[in-house]
Order: C-alpha cells, then structure tokens, then sequence
C-alpha cells in the first residue's frame, strides 16, 4: 500500500469511507470500513494527518485515533461543502474533507476532552430540563385560562394557580384539578432536578481557578463561566480578543463590495449557546445599571443614552468577550474600570 500522507474520513454509525490521498494531492486508496475495523486500519497506518468534519462523535474518533500517533484535524461541516464535487455520497464526502483539510488557511476545530464533553452535557441537561419546566408551565396556564383562571406572567406566579387548584369551591371540574396537580407536580420536581444541577455547576465553578477568574467579570455567573469552559476552544488559538466575538457571531456581518463598507446586523456564527448566555448577561448588568439610575461604567452610560436597550446588550456582549480572550490569555482576574 502506497504511503499516504493524509487520510480524509467520512463518520458515521456502522461504515465509514475512508480516502487517502499522496502528498501531491494524488489519490492513495479509498476504502469503505465497518466501525470496528476502523482503529485497525488506522493502526497500520504511517503517522500522519486524519481529518474528519467536526460532528457529534468526532472528539470520541479524534482522541482514539490521536492515541495511535496521527494528527487529527476537525474540519467545520460548512468549509467541507464547497469541495463536494458534483453528487454527493459517502465517497465524495471523504474527498471533500481530505481537500478542504489540506488548504493552509483553513480553520480547525479542537478536540475536546471528556472532562470538557461532560461539563457540555452538564449545561446542555440543565437546559433541556428549563426547556421542559417552561413547556409544563405553558401548558398549566393554557388549560386553565380556558376555565378563566389567569394569573400574571413569571415563574413566581404560579402558586396563585396552584391555590386555586387547592381551593374546594374553584368550580373547576374535577378531572381538570386532578390533571392541574399532576402538572405542579411535575414542575416541582424539574425545580428540584434544576436545583441541583445549578449546586453542582456552582461547586464546580468555585473549585476551578479559571471559571473562578472569569466569574469576576460582570454579567457572567456560573452557567456561563462553565459553558465557557465546555464549549469555547483554547483561547490561546485566537490572535486577539475580537476575533473570539467573530466566533461567538457578535460582530457585524460585512457586505463589502468595491471598497464600500457595509456592515448589517450581527453573523450569529460560532456556538449559540454560549452568544445567548453572554447577551442574558448583559442585560442584567443594564438592568442593574437602570435602577441605580446611572451605571458606574462610562462607556455603558454613554451607549444606553443613545442607542436601544437590546442593541446596547448586544454591544456589551461582544464587550464582555473580549474580556473574556483577555483574562484568559494573561491569566489577571478582572479589574474595573476607574
């Protein structure tokens, strides 16, 4: 077998297509692998660079083929596409990624590791289970407000249902009090179930000296400070501060043509999660500043005296990334602004 000196892989469940392709670019071999002879034939292999599109299973197939001694490089699903030649199947797939990783400008994702895969499925149970105390709340609501039992907007609010429930002379039907019951109960136990995740992700934090460090920045709290630590890649492969917010998708997205600048609203690249979290922050760092009628931070003041409440959010979000890159890179804790 001809020596190769990249190997584009196509993942899946159960068969995998393989291309390898000479240092000139060439085509070595292509081969269609079951999953459990895929670490075998990787094995046998010479050292060299394995490239595969950065999906779900992607870090699990990066670190065991990293064990074996190869260079694994995480491909984003949406730089492989241009080099999908005509139909698109198992095969042309595997070439699109061995091209795509091959362009010495392309950008690779990093492989994370299982304390980084564990803290993601940590938020993302966390959020699932918000998800579905909201949807269970909704639904307390609407079922009884087709009965005329309303009560104002918030979480808070829901013990005025729950008393009307309890009430004996509500003159709701008797299967509607017997369904209402059995839906508090269920959002009392998502409350306990969040409650504990959020104690686990707090102790968490606190014994981690980075997400202690990144707590000290206002607008961010535990659930962000660890998603930070689950989601983002290593700060050390960003030049600067502005390219991590052109990450998270806080800049504006440039429609430039003939040296004429035009800039519209933010990309809304990069992880999502972690761009929702950091605008969740900054409007609680702009509510607290309203009530206390003047915000300590100048620039804050300034921008919330002329421009809408949400763009300033925004604004601040991609601020607080910055500070983010920042902290990170010179390991500081933060320092406020005099």
């Amino acid at each position: 077998m001809e020596e190769v000196s990249i190997i584009g892989i196509d993942l899946a469940k159960r068969s995998f297509q393989v291309h390898g392709a000479k240092a000139d670019g060439s085509v070595a071999y292509r081969r269609k692998l079951s999953r459990g002879k895929l670490l075998g034939f990787l094995a046998a292999q010479p050292p060299c660079a394995v490239a595969m599109e950065a999906c779900a299973s992607a870090h699990y197939w990066g670190r065991e083929i990293m064990a074996l001694g190869h260079e694994v490089r995480l491909v984003p699903p949406i730089y492989v596409k241009p080099f999908v030649k005509r139909h698109k199947n198992d095969a042309a797939d595997a070439e699109a990624i061995t091209e795509a990783a091959q362009r010495p400008t392309m950008h690779f994702v990093a492989v994370k590791t299982e304390a980084q895969q564990a803290r993601g499925m940590l938020f993302h149970t966390r959020d699932l289970l918000v998800r579905q105390r909201t949807q269970t709340i909704n639904a307390l609501r609407g079922h009884l407000a087709e009965y005329g039992v309303v009560a104002p907007q918030g979480r808070s609010r829901i013990g005025q249902l729950a008393r009307v429930l309890e009430d004996g002379d509500c003159g709701l039907p008797e299967a509607v009090v017997e369904l209402g019951r059995l839906l508090l109960g269920r959002i009392d136990e998502l409350d306990e179930k969040i409650d504990g995740l959020d104690r686990e992700i707090r102790v968490s934090a606190r014994e981690c000296e980075e997400t202690a460090r990144l707590m000290t920045i206002p607008g961010i709290g535990p659930v962000t400070a660890m998603a930070i630590q689950a989601f983002a890649p290593p700060m050390e492969g960003f030049r600067c501060g502005r390219d991590f917010s052109a990450w998270l998708g806080l800049v504006p997205r440039q429609h430039t043509t003939g040296g004429k600048p035009r800039l519209g609203r933010i990309s809304k690249m990069g992880q999502r999660d972690l761009r929702r979290l950091l605008v969740t922050g900054a409007m609680a760092v702009i509510r607290h500043a309203s009530r206390g009628g003047e915000a300590a931070d100048p620039w804050l003041a300034g921008m919330l005296a002329r421009k809408p409440r949400k763009l300033v959010a925004v604004a601040l979000a991609n601020r607080t990334a910055r500070r983010v890159w920042a902290l990170a890179a010179r390991k500081e804790a933060y320092r406020a602004v005099a």
